[in-house]
């Protein structure tokens, strides 16, 4: 179990915060609205109002001595440089900070955070891709070089193994996993295998994967 702090219990921080609670997590929610809190509060571990561009306050909740610290602040771009800023000066190991633009996503990462998150433009990408084609899923983009992609298997893969897919040689791809109604194989072999149905999940550099996507929409 890992423990979490929330900074910003906005409609992102707060579903952030649900979700790593209802895995299990230790969840702590930050913020200075009185009836957000009131709102979290039985959703999470702990729930606390408070002033986060304050240090003393920040260090009275011992966030220190949390192992992640998510400043998932709304539109207060001063509240959000320093809580992060502040985190960081604290000693917090990992903090992820979500930005609203580039510019402040620039800003956060020059004062620390670890990882910056664009809730909106990554959601604008994911839908992007998803209207290529109905076998797309789902994408994440890891870097500007590397993706993964969430892939219903195509009609053209079904009753073929992965060795005779040659999807490596054909589309620059490697298989990770693949999902066959609630079981997941996270080790496939090359005599696998592929049915009608089966989600496969995938890892490839971003043109490779523009290769296979068009595959998809064709």
């Amino acid at each position: 179990m890992k423990q979490f702090v929330v900074i910003g219990c906005g409609r992102f921080g707060s579903s952030i915060a649900r979700t790593l609670y209802n895995l299990g997590h230790e969840v702590l929610a930050v913020d200075a609205d009185e009836e957000k809190v009131q709102e979290i509060a039985e959703e999470v571990t702990h729930a606390v109002q408070a002033d986060v561009t304050d240090e003393n306050v920040l260090l009275e909740l011992g966030i220190r001595n949390f192992d992640v610290v998510i400043v998932s602040i709304g539109s207060n771009y001063e509240a959000s440089i320093m809580a992060t800023l502040i985190a960081k000066e604290l000693g917090v190991k990992r903090v992820i900070a979500k930005a609203h633009d580039v510019l402040h996503g620039k800003v956060l990462s020059k004062i620390g955070a670890d990882k910056i998150i664009y809730p909106e433009r990554d959601m604008g990408v994911r839908v992007a891709h998803n209207l290529v084609s109905s076998n797309i899923l789902d994408f994440i983009e890891l870097s500007s070089d590397y993706s993964i992609l969430e892939i219903t298997a195509l009609d053209q893969w079904s009753g073929k193994t992965l060795k005779e897919l040659g999807l490596p040689t054909r589309y620059g791809i490697n298989v990770m996993a693949i999902k066959r109604d609630k079981e997941i194989n996270v080790s496939p072999y090359a005599d696998d295998v592929i049915l009608k149905g089966d989600i496969l999940v995938v890892i490839g550099s971003t043109e490779d994967i523009k290769k296979i996507e068009k595959s998809a929409g064709e």
